[in-house]
């Protein structure tokens, strides 16, 4: 059963939808997280409320210029980072016959999207011509290769059982057992590449305090809400990519599929944002070993259990 056509002009207003709501839960979810796990307590008002007060405060900010930057690229930058999430959001399919590009090698677009991430995180950092900004981009280029092939590898296994790249295919095979049952090592590696690609919590290494906020160090007002909201968009996007290639996507009992897939996807942002707020943030150089000694290793091997399981 091919996916129904869908008119550009409700692709576009479906994917900033889902966008909005995404970033505003991401928001909501970081405030009222970060009162739980310190001990502290948020009411559903105000938590509700604070991502709005901080949007305010930053609109109102002045500006930050620096000696000579690249204007035109540091304002491309942010808008290429959500930009990004955004055309990854359109291969994620809501039910059978419901997705905004069901192309056949959905994950090869996926990969191909990923790979642009470097360059967008990278301009940000360079196009002010600070110091502190350009480290940040020189950490994410030096880090990004160790997240890419993680995600490669699991994506590639999550894929086998279905013999297909498309994201329609990988779901509908996981309709006896999601990849996150049938291969364990799949979810938790995949929660790893979307805390590095989003730098959310532990692997937040580009923007970290210790660089006085690494690429936004000289970011503020406007310019800064915009790359907070494409960091949050792009986290949106992974956790939608987690829940539909370990998660079975639509599948599940009673409610709807699209419904299946949203409280899959704001699960995923639960867990990502809790760990945010609950890992200390791993050392550049030792997060590069472990990943490289540890969990690539780990992520070969589920490829390779997911190859010999295809090959039954």
């Amino acid at each position: 059963m091919g996916s129904a056509q869908v008119a550009p002009w409700a692709a576009v207003a479906a994917v900033a939808t889902a966008l909005l709501v995404g970033t505003y839960a991401v928001a909501v979810l970081d405030s009222a997280l970060g009162q739980v796990i310190s001990g502290g307590g948020m009411g559903l008002r105000r938590a509700l409320a604070l991502p709005w007060r901080k949007a305010a405060f930053l609109l109102a900010q002045e500006r930050i210029r620096t000696e000579r930057p690249d204007a035109t690229l540091w304002a491309l930058a942010p808008a290429l980072y959500g930009g990004l999430a955004a055309a990854a959001l359109t291969v994620i399919p809501l039910s059978p016959t419901l997705v905004v590009a069901d192309l056949r090698s959905g994950i090869v677009w996926w990969g191909a999207l990923e790979a642009l991430v470097m360059v967008a995180v990278y301009l940000h950092g360079w196009a002010p011509n600070s110091v502190f900004p350009l480290i940040g981009g020189y950490r994410f280029v030096a880090q990004v290769v160790s997240y890419e092939l993680l995600s490669m590898f699991v994506l590639i296994a999550a894929a086998l059982p279905a013999e297909s790249l498309a994201l329609t295919d990988i779901v509908r095979a996981q309709e006896g057992v999601w990849n996150a049952v049938r291969h364990p090592p799949a979810l938790p590696l995949w929660i790893v590449v979307t805390l590095g690609v989003s730098f959310w919590g532990p692997l937040n290494l580009p923007d970290s305090e210790d660089l006085a906020g690494g690429t936004s160090a000289e970011a503020s007002g406007s310019h800064r809400l915009v790359w907070a909201l494409a960091r949050a968009a792009m986290l949106v996007a992974f956790s939608a990519m987690g829940a539909t290639a370990f998660l079975g996507g639509w599948l599940g009992p009673w409610l709807p599929g699209p419904i299946w897939v949203i409280v899959k996807t704001l699960a995923l942002l639960v867990v990502v944002v809790a760990l945010g707020h609950l890992l200390p943030r791993f050392r550049a150089e030792r997060f590069v070993s472990l990943a490289w000694t540890v969990l690539l290793p780990l992520a070969f091997l589920d490829l390779v259990i997911a190859g010999l399981e295809a090959l039954r």
